[in-house]
């Protein structure tokens, strides 16, 4: 399989960055509260610091969809939507050991992330714009589709697994519980996003291993290194 950025995104996006993981034995993974706690802490002196508008990862990804020709209001990357919701409750629902650890650390580096379990997948993701005839499922069971040049992480049997870029995820590769194998992608535009992917794939790879699950390659992407194969 694979994870990919058509040329167009590279184009319009120069500066973005992403990091890809693998994940396997999911259905072995536990809560590691004591991880999560500390993550909070995180979230929480960064949240005392600057609202998330000011934040450099969340203003980037604004100034990302806004060429996108998305009001940046309306629609918001996750991990600027989570970091808003939290700010609320000091709190997130719990889904499933993996992803809320994963959204904690999204919110804790400001940078979304998404996953994807990949038995659900069709040979790899490429983010690309739209066609228009992708399907994307809706956690409603309804099926849209989205508008010729809207951003998608697309397969090759024309799901689309996610709505405007990082805005939305599909039900359709979402982890669950029968979840076993999963692709991780983090993506950031700010100036010190290669550095900040870096340290996140520390964070990663030990956090991971602590929920118990398997891990497998990574890889941090850039333009002159567009391609992760697993």
């Amino acid at each position: 399989m694979y994870f990919t950025h058509a040329d167009e995104i590279w184009a319009t996006h120069p500066s973005l960055r992403a990091l890809t993981l693998t994940a396997g034995g999911l259905t072995s993974a536990t809560t590691d509260e004591v991880r999560l706690t500390g993550l909070a802490e995180r979230i929480d002196r960064r949240q005392s610091e600057q609202a998330e508008a000011q934040m450099p990862e969340i203003a980037a990804w604004r100034e990302a969809f806004a060429r996108m020709g998305l009001k940046p209001t309306q629609y918001r990357c996750a991990s600027e939507a989570l970091l808003r919701r939290y700010r609320k409750d000091k709190s997130l629902p719990s889904f499933h050991p993996l992803v809320d650890y994963l959204n904690h650390v999204s919110m804790a580096y400001a940078i979304p992330i998404a996953v994807f379990d990949v038995a659900h997948v069709d040979s790899g993701i490429t983010v690309r714009p739209a066609t228009g005839t992708e399907s994307y499922e809706t956690f409603q069971g309804d099926i849209e589709n989205p508008a010729p040049g809207e951003v998608v992480f697309g397969d090759p049997a024309g799901h689309a697994h996610s709505r405007r870029w990082t805005f939305r995820q599909s039900a359709r590769s979402a982890i669950s519980k029968s979840s076993e194998s999963a692709l991780i992608v983090a993506e950031a535009h700010h100036a010190s996003a290669a550095e900040d992917l870096t340290a996140m794939e520390a964070e990663l790879k030990t956090g991971l291993a602590a929920l118990g699950v398997t891990l497998g390659s990574s890889a941090l992407l850039s333009e002159s290194h567009r391609l992760f194969e697993f």
